[in-house]
C-alpha cells in the first residue's frame, strides 16, 4: 500500500520497494487483525504479514485511544484522540498494514467487558466490527486478547468478544442486513485465532498453540521485522512507547477460537493464489514482468504493467478485482517516476472565497507518457506535452462555495452520543481519517488513460526542516470562542467572560451573542445580539467583546454557547490545531462553548510553585482559584528559591518523564522540613523503572490500582483530618459531577507515618485506601495522590477545587500536632 507522510514531502518508491509491490500481486490473502486501542496492535506480527507473507494486512483499533495518559502534552478526550490516530496512521506507514477504527469513544479504563459494551452500545460497536469484516474480507481474524480478562482492560476484553461475534455475524444474511445494500455482501472467515502473549507478567502462550516464526530478515527492505515493529511501534509517542529495535529469532504463538485450526501455515485451506476466482493466468503474467523488472528501469516495466490492467479489469471477483487494479495503478505511478503535486500557499480555504492551487507534472523518467490533465470539482486543466524531467506547470483557481463542508474529522461531524461517535454515513465508518480535497490527473499511459488521486496540499519551506507539507482545511467565514475552556467564579464575585471573534472574510455585519441554559447565573446581553459598533469586520481582523456574570450564592456548574451571524449563517465554531513533529499537522473545529462553575471557596496561602510532567492545565485552574503560579525548572529548584512558596505542586507523571527530579530531592524535602507543602500527582510505575521512595521522605509504591467508577461512594477514613476540614469543609457532595474516573496509580505498601484519608471501591471489587495519603514531616508535609485532578479540574468540578485547595493549604498548626 502506498502512502506518503503528509507533514513531509511526497514519498518516492525504491525499486525494491516496487519489487515488494510487484510480488504482492500474486497473492490474494488477507488478515485482520482486532483490538481495542492504539499501541495494542502486534507490530511485528503485521509488518510480517504484510512485507513477508505479502497478505492484505488491517489492524481494527475499537476506538481512537482518547481516555489515555498524554506524556507529550496537556491534550486529553477527543483531542488526543485525534494525536493517537495520526500516530496509528504512521506505524502502519511503516509496517505496512492498514487502518480501521469502529466508532467506540475511548472513556477511560474499564474493568470489565460488560461496562465497556454497556457504555458504547453493544449492538452498535458489532455492527460496526461486522461492517469492517464485510469490507475487508479477511481469511483470518486474529485477537490481541482473550475473552477471559488476562488482558487485563475491559475494553480489551471486549473487543474479543465482539470480534468472536462478528466472526460468526459476518456470514449471516440476519445480521444488520440494511449493510447488505450498501456495498457489502456476507462474508465467513476460515477462522479466528488469539494471538496469544508473555507481557505484563502474564504468560498465555503453550507448547500446544499454532507458532509462527517472525523474526525474519528482509532483504528486499534491508531490515528484520523487529526492526520494522520497533520504528512502527515508538510512533505511539504520546503513550511513550519508543522501544529498542529486535533482531532474531520471534516466534508468535496462536490460539484457535473459532473456525478450522491451522496445522502447518496460518492460512491452511486458503487458496492465495488468483486460482481462487479463476483467474490462473494472471499468476504467469506477474511472473514474467517481475523477472523482467529494471532495478535501474522500473518504467520499462510500464508496457507489461498496462496489459495487466486490462487483463484484471475482466476479472469477474469484485473485490479482488478492485483491489488488484488500484495496486497495478499505484505501480504504474510509482514506476513510472511521475511527480504530481498539487499544492496551495496557504493552508486554509474560506467557505465563500477563492483558492490558489498550484499544480506540477514531471515526467522524470522519460516514459511513454503522451498527455496531462487535472480535474478538481467541474473544472479541469490541461497540461503541456511532457518532456523529459522538465516541470510542467498549471496554476488554478477554485472556488470554495459557501456551503461547502468545513474540514471536520467525519466522527467529530455530530454531537457524540454518551459512549461512542454519531457517524451516520455508513460509507465513513470504520475509516481512519476523512478524505482529503484533492485533484485527479488523467495521464496517457503507454496508450492507456490512467486517473491518480492527490491531496491538495500547503507546502511551505521551514528554514530548519526544509520543506513541508501540510492538509489544506476548508474553515469557516467566521470563527469564534471563549478565552478559556472554564470560567470560574469563586464565592460570589463577579467574573468577565471574555470573547473572541475572528473573520476569514470582510463581513459587512456581526452580530454575536452567547447562550445559556440555566437561569441560576445573570450573564449580560445573554442571548441579545451584541453588534460590533463597526457593523462588520474585515478579513483576518479580530473582535473581542466581555459579557459579565454574576455568580448567585450557590454552587453550580452550567455550560455556555457563543454564537454569531452574518445576517444569512450562524456560527458558533472556532478552529484548533495540534502540531507535532511526528505526524501531519492536525486541524478541527470545536464548538464554541465554555464552562461556568461557581465555588464556595477558601484558600490558605497564595504563592504556588508548580513542576510540570508530562503536561496537564492544573495550574490555569489554580490561577483562576487565585493563587500565583510559577512554573519551576530544575535550576530554580534551591533551598533559598523554594522558601517563598507556599506550596509545590508537581505535575502528572513529573517523576516519570523529568530525570533531573532525582537530583531535587534533598532540596524538596528540606523544603518540606522547614514547613513547606508538597503535592506530588499521580505518576506510574513504569516509565523510568519503579518510582520508589526517591520522591518522598517515607516510603510508599506506585501500584496500577484505580477507581474507574467517577461516581464511586467516596468513605471518608478520618473525617476529622485538616484535609477535609480545612479550609473548606468537604463533604460528600464535593464528589458529585466528577468525570471519566475517580483515582489511578494508587500508593501501596506505605510507611506507617502516612494517613490514608479515603477509600472507596469499583463495583463488584474490594475497598482501596491508596488514592490519596499525607505525611507530617519536619514542620510541612508531603501529600500524594491518584485523585484525578487533572481531570476534574479543567472540567469546572466545584468540589474539585475546594479539595485541592485543603490538600496545598499551608497553616501548620492545623497539621502539626
Amino acid at each position: 500500500m502506498f502512502c506518503g507522510v503528509s507533514a513531509q514531502v511526497p514519498k518516492s518508491y525504491t525499486s525494491a520497494e516496487l519489487l515488494l509491490q510487484l510480488k504482492k500481486l500474486n497473492v490474494l490473502g488477507s488478515v485482520l487483525y482486532i483490538a481495542a486501542h492504539p499501541d495494542d496492535e502486534n507490530t511485528r506480527l503485521l509488518a510480517y504479514l504484510a512485507n513477508e507473507k505479502l497478505y492484505r494486512t488491517g489492524y481494527l483499533s475499537l476506538t481512537r485511544g482518547d481516555g489515555g495518559q498524554n506524556l507529550i502534552g496537556d491534550e486529553q478526550g477527543v483531542d488526543l484522540g485525534l494525536i493517537r490516530t495520526q500516530e496509528l496512521l504512521s506505524a502502519r506507514r511503516i509496517d505496512g498494514a492498514e487502518q480501521f477504527f469502529s466508532r467506540a469513544f475511548d472513556f477511560g479504563f474499564s474493568k470489565s467487558p460488560e461496562e465497556a459494551m454497556r457504555f458504547w452500545g453493544h449492538d452498535k460497536i458489532l455492527s460496526d466490527v461486522v461492517w469492517v469484516i464485510r469490507k475487508f474480507k479477511p481469511d483470518v481474524i486474529i485477537t490481541r486478547f482473550p475473552t477471559t480478562g488476562e488482558g487485563g482492560h475491559g475494553h480489551h476484553t471486549a473487543s474479543a468478544m465482539l470480534a468472536g461475534e462478528a466472526f460468526d455475524a459476518a456470514a449471516d444474511p440476519t445480521k444488520f442486513p440494511e449493510q447488505l445494500t450498501q456495498g457489502v455482501t456476507v462474508w465467513q472467515a476460515k477462522r479466528l485465532l488469539w494471538n496469544t502473549f508473555n507481557f505484563g507478567g502474564t504468560n498465555t502462550q503453550r507448547d500446544d498453540q499454532f507458532k509462527m516464526e517472525c523474526g525474519d530478515y528482509n532483504p528486499i527492505l534491508g531490515k528484520s521485522y523487529g526492526e520494522i515493529a520497533a520504528a512502527s511501534r515508538s510512533q505511539h509517542k504520546s503513550q511513550g512507547f519508543g522501544v529498542p529495535a529486535q533482531r532474531g529469532s520471534v516466534i508468535e504463538y496462536f490460539k484457535t477460537i473459532k473456525g478450522s485450526a491451522p496445522v502447518n501455515d496460518l492460512m491452511d485451506d486458503v487458496d492465495l493464489g488468483w486460482n481462487r476466482i479463476n483467474a490462473s493466468s494472471l499468476t504467469n503474467e506477474v511472473k514474467k514482468i517481475i523477472e523482467k523488472f529494471e532495478v535501474e528501469h522500473p518504467e520499462r516495466s510500464l508496457l507489461a504493467l498496462t496489459k495487466l490492467y486490462k487483463n484484471v479489469g475482466e476479472v469477474k471477483d469484485e473485490y479482488w478485482k478492485n483491489l488488484k487494479l488500484n495496486a497495478v495503478n499505484d505501480l504504474i505511478e510509482n514506476c513510472s517516476g511521475l511527480f504530481m503535486d498539487a499544492t496551495s500557499n496557504t493552508q486554509f480555504a474560506v467557505q465563500g472565497d477563492s483558492l490558489k492551487i498550484n499544480l506540477v507534472v514531471n515526467n522524470r523518467s522519460g516514459a511513454n507518457i503522451l498527455s496531462a490533465d487535472a480535474f478538481l470539482n467541474d473544472d479541469y486543466v490541461i497540461f503541456d506535452q511532457l518532456k523529459k524531467n522538465v516541470n510542467s506547470v498549471q496554476n488554478y483557481s477554485i472556488y470554495i462555495r459557501p456551503n461547502a463542508k468545513i474540514t471536520q474529522p467525519y466522527w467529530l461531524e455530530n454531537a457524540m452520543d454518551k459512549g461512542s461517535f454519531n457517524v451516520t454515513d455508513q460509507q465513513q465508518i470504520g475509516k481512519a481519517e476523512s478524505d482529503p480535497m484533492s485533484v485527479v490527473f488523467s495521464m496517457l499511459v503507454e496508450g492507456t488513460e490512467f486517473k491518480f488521486r492527490k491531496p491538495v496540499r500547503y507546502k511551505h519551506t521551514d528554514p530548519v526542516k526544509g520543506e513541508l507539507y501540510q492538509p489544506v482545511s476548508i474553515i469557516p467565514k467566521l470563527e469564534l470562542n471563549y478565552a478559556g475552556d472554564v470560567f470560574l467564579a469563586v464565592n460570589s464575585k463577579p467574573v468577565d467572560i471574555r470573547t473572541h471573534i475572528k473573520a476569514n472574510l470582510n463581513l459587512p455585519e456581526v452580530a454575536a451573542y452567547t447562550v445559556t441554559k440555566q437561569t441560576s447565573s445573570k450573564i449580560t446581553n445573554s442571548n441579545n445580539p451584541y453588534v460590533f459598533k463597526n457593523g462588520g469586520m474585515n478579513k483576518e481582523n479580530y473582535e473581542s467583546s466581555t459579557f459579565g456574570f454574576n455568580a448567585v450564592d450557590s454552587d453550580y456548574t452550567e455550560q455556555i454557547r457563543l454564537q454569531a451571524g452574518d445576517g444569512n449563517n450562524l456560527f458558533h465554531q472556532y478552529k484548533r490545531t495540534i502540531e507535532y513533529d511526528h505526524i501531519p499537522s492536525i486541524v478541527y473545529f470545536h464548538d464554541a462553548t465554555a464552562k461556568l462553575s461557581r465555588v464556595d471557596l477558601k484558600t490558605e496561602g497564595n504563592f504556588v510553585g508548580y513542576i510540570p510532567g508530562a503536561g496537564d492545565k492544573v495550574p490555569d485552574a489554580l490561577i483562576q482559584m487565585g493563587y500565583k503560579v510559577v512554573t519551576l525548572k530544575e535550576s530554580d529548584i534551591t533551598a533559598a528559591n523554594l522558601r517563598q512558596f507556599d506550596a509545590i505542586v508537581t505535575g502528572v507523571r513529573a517523576y516519570n518523564t523529568n530525570e533531573w527530579m532525582n537530583n531535587v530531592y534533598d532540596e524538596l524535602m528540606q523544603y518540606v522540613k522547614d514547613g513547606g507543602v508538597l503535592l506530588v500527582q499521580y505518576n506510574t510505575s513504569n516509565q523510568i523503572g519503579p518510582v520508589k521512595a526517591k520522591i518522598s521522605p517515607y516510603p510508599f509504591t506506585i501500584s496500577r490500582n484505580r477507581i474507574t467508577d467517577e461516581e464511586a461512594k467516596v468513605n471518608f477514613l478520618l473525617p476529622d483530618h485538616p484535609a477535609l476540614n480545612y479550609p473548606n469543609k468537604i463533604t460528600q457532595k464535593d464528589f458529585e459531577g466528577w468525570i471519566q474516573e475517580r483515582s489511578i496509580y494508587h500508593a501501596e505498601n506505605t510507611d506507617t507515618a502516612y494517613k490514608k484519608i479515603f477509600s472507596m471501591k469499583d463495583p463488584g471489587e474490594n475497598e482501596q485506601d491508596g488514592s490519596l495519603i499525607i505525611a507530617n514531616y519536619g514542620k510541612g508535609r508531603f501529600v500524594y495522590t491518584g485523585l484525578v485532578f487533572f481531570r476534574e479540574l479543567p472540567a469546572g468540578v466545584p468540589g474539585a477545587y475546594r479539595l485541592f485547595a485543603n490538600l496545598i493549604a499551608n497553616n501548620r498548626s492545623k497539621y502539626i500536632k
